[in-house]
């Protein structure tokens, strides 16, 4: 019997980067917002950062940290904002932690391939437009 040394794991392409992208970017012209849009891979390297209507440009290092956060914790960075919120504001202090809405991790078949984040906007706008880019990857896969 010859043991499995590897598996097989799916990753998020510069295609799919870009096509998500898409998505946000629309989105984002749309309502006339101005916001960052970065995609990272499955150990938080960004794969694609764009802008859309000169953001303020702190919003650059927001949106690759909700990308990360979300992709490094599996979840949604507004748990995080939820938890603070709700009076535990001892969440702040784990490292790597973004309380702010915007940043989802990009699942796939049930597997972690990566994560949106997006910054620019209010908390509620950045994650309208993330939600856009869930919707946007289930009807792509």
């Amino acid at each position: 019997m010859t043991e499995q040394w590897f598996e097989e794991k799916k990753t998020i392409t510069l295609a799919l980067a870009k096509r998500l992208t898409a998505t946000a970017e629309s989105e984002i012209t749309k309502r006339g917002w101005s916001m960052f849009i970065t995609i990272v891979d499955d150990g938080g390297t960004p794969v694609l950062v764009t802008s859309v209507n000169r953001p303020q440009l702190a919003s650059y290092e927001v949106s690759v940290a909700k990308a990360r956060a979300a992709v490094h914790f599996r979840r949604p960075t507004k748990a995080w904002e939820d938890r603070v919120l709700a009076g535990f504001p001892n969440a702040m202090s784990i490292p790597g932690v973004v309380a702010a809405e915007g940043g989802v991790p990009l699942a796939v078949d049930g597997q972690m391939v990566g994560a949106v984040g997006i910054s620019g906007g209010t908390s509620a706008e950045d994650g309208v437009i993330a939600a856009a880019v869930i919707e946007s990857l289930k009807e792509l896969v």
